[in-house]
């Protein structure tokens, strides 16, 4: 029998908004969006939930929003600080699984089916990543779980803001027979009114309709689009590039000042990247330590050394001496991880102590 995927589709909610608001609460209670100027036929990338209220959306022109909203406040954004969050955000990911497929910034797919976190449950793994993300990044994500692509995504926005929705096996065609055929990616405005001139307005509408006549509207969509209505969807999770590295860092809500507190905020990052490590058989691939610092002037150094012998952690303790030593200055990123070799080059299993 063919083991059923688990996969976890991850969307921030109202994302660059959320990392704004994060950094000046003062903002949560207001209309504000992410975007272009309204005198310059600016474009907003989002809006937070204040703002959705009125009618503003992503992607609508400024001058529009602002006529629906006219106490919008609209925001430049800062792009380096949204990328910042988005590799806490997966640096999270990581520590569960290497099949990730990123879709934008704020959203990926996951794939855990042969994940051991939690006895490998999937839910359990999309709880973890939730309160990971809002304690460490300051924002939330809602998920959703279930055992293919198109479903784990339409869950993940069924309970938004903040949510997590489980499509367990059984379930998952009553579940797809429910959602809108504008919730299948492909279906826009101009398909979903080619779809409302055949009477289809549910998955369950587009299961009965005839495929010839499916097939004369859409022509090669029509397969992938009566699949997906029944909840069929046979998309791997795709990883495009080869992993040279395996790493945990945290962000911390505070900077950390001076070596002791950097020393002691150590051992759970270790105890991280030992979760990462388990079960992915990278230990023939390991080549280096190393540990990387980033000071609260956000420049940064990386320290590597070879590995010589078995894995030890104390590695990583005279690396953080050396590191700290170069700035000795507050630290508001820890890093630590190994560098990997290509497959083919193999090296002696070097077990952790």
């Amino acid at each position: 029998m063919t083991l059923a995927r688990k996969i976890i589709h991850i969307d921030a909610d109202c994302f660059y908004a959320a990392i704004e608001m994060r950094d000046d609460p003062s903002l949560r209670d207001i209309p504000i969006a992410i975007g272009g100027p309204s005198n310059a036929r600016g474009v907003l990338a989002t809006a937070n939930y204040v703002a959705r209220e009125f009618g503003v959306r992503s992607a609508m022109p400024t001058s529009m929003a602002k006529r629906l909203c006219p106490d919008l406040l609209v925001i430049p954004g800062n792009m380096a600080k949204y990328r910042l969050a988005s590799e806490q955000m997966h640096a999270i990911f990581r520590i569960f699984t290497d099949t990730i497929e990123p879709l934008s910034l704020d959203e990926a797919y996951l794939d855990v089916t042969h994940a051991t976190d939690f006895q490998g449950s999937a839910t359990r793994i999309a709880e973890d990543i939730r309160r990971r993300i809002e304690q460490e990044v300051g924002i939330t994500v809602s998920a959703g779980v279930a055992t293919n692509k198109f479903i784990a995504k339409v869950a993940s926005d069924w309970d938004k803001p903040d949510g997590l929705t489980v499509i367990a096996p059984d379930k998952q065609f009553e579940f797809v027979s429910a959602v809108p055929v504008k919730f299948i990616s492909g279906i826009g405005r101009v398909a979903q009114e080619k779809l409302a001139a055949l009477n289809v307005f549910t998955c369950a509408d587009l299961q009965t309709l005839d495929f010839m006549v499916l097939q004369k509207q859409f022509g090669s969509m029509a397969y992938r689009l009566s699949q997906f209505a029944l909840g069929i969807d046979e998309r791997p999770v795709t990883v495009s590039r080869e992993r040279k590295s395996v790493s945990v860092e945290r962000t911390f809500a505070k900077d950390l000042q001076g070596l002791a507190e950097c020393q002691a905020a150590l051992p759970d990052l270790l105890v991280d990247l030992k979760k990462r490590m388990k079960g992915r058989h990278y230990e023939s691939q390991l080549s280096k330590y190393y540990l990387k610092l980033k000071f609260d002037d956000f420049k940064q150094t990386t320290i590597e050394r070879p590995i010589k012998n078995k894995l030890s952690n104390a590695v990583f303790v005279e690396l953080l001496y050396e590191a700290y030593a170069r700035a000795r200055r507050p630290v508001r990123l820890i890093g630590v991880g190994f560098r990997l070799t290509p497959i083919k080059a193999q090296q002696l299993t070097l077990p952790f102590d």
